[in-house]
């Protein structure tokens, strides 16, 4: 059966995203190879500080989802939207708009703002939020083709802290949710999808890890299972013990 990940129309096998932060080879590389990325977000600010071209990293079969990092309001966010069309990325674009500089937390209002600027400037706009239905709401009703709550601080790997609102989100929001931010183990990678997760974005989990390759290869797999839990429906959950098999009549045999 086949099960892909569709952002307006665009078809992705693996529901696996690797995040922008901590860019090296290396993490490239694994989340490629061993994780099986197919989308990679792209701050145009790390660009011009990577030491050398880190589009040279990327192969050309994979999406590049450049986003908006840096910007404090919904004008600066489109002014880099504009700035990354024009260096060729394309109209898929993350929107971040972020001016709290301590805890890192992106600001709805802006975000739904910078979500209607941007979808009538031709662009796909994919925001990054804090899990607020009104706000998803918002955002969707603006044009969003799919919605991006943080699961904990970004950079935390603090894993779901926000559990039960982005599942709110999940039963009420009819566009691809993608958990983003603070996933720090591959078992709240795989919670995340058993709870109807279209996608996963990691970063500092796998390039904090101790063996980069090897933590790529478990998120992989853990976002396949997670996923084909969530398909085959979770067995039900009682407040109490229920036999397996029957604890009467076996000796009247």
């Amino acid at each position: 059966m086949e099960d892909k990940l569709v952002i307006a129309g665009r078809e992705f096998d693996s529901r696996f995203i690797l995040g922008s932060g901590k860019f090296n080879p290396e993490l490239i590389k694994a989340a490629i190879e061993h994780a099986g990325a197919q989308i990679i977000t792209l701050a145009l600010r790390r660009v011009n500080s990577f030491n050398g071209n880190i589009l040279d990293f990327i192969p050309e079969n994979v999406t590049l989802l450049p986003n908006t990092s840096g910007a404090r309001n919904a004008e600066e966010a489109l002014k880099i939207a504009r700035l990354a069309r024009e260096a060729g990325c394309g109209e898929l674009i993350k929107i971040e708009v972020i001016h709290d500089s301590k805890y890192l937390l992106p600001d709805n209002y802006e975000t739904a703002k910078a979500c209607e600027l941007l979808a009538k400037d031709g662009f796909v706009p994919l925001p990054y939020m804090y899990p607020d239905l009104y706000a998803a709401r918002d955002m969707a009703n603006a044009g969003a083709a799919a919605i991006m709550p943080l699961a904990a601080p970004i950079g935390s790997n603090q894993g779901l802290a926000t559990k039960q609102f982005i599942r709110i989100l999940i039963e009420e929001i009819d566009l691809p949710i993608i958990v983003d931010a603070g996933i720090g183990r591959p078992s709240q990678a795989c919670e995340a999808m058993e709870m109807g997760a279209a996608a996963v974005m990691a970063n500092t989990a796998i390039a904090t890890a101790g063996n980069i390759v090897e933590m790529a290869k478990a998120f992989k797999h853990a976002i396949i299972a997670g996923r084909t839990s969530y398909l085959a429906g979770a067995g039900r959950v009682l407040d109490k013990a229920s036999a397996s098999s029957p604890l009467t009549g076996f000796l009247n045999e």
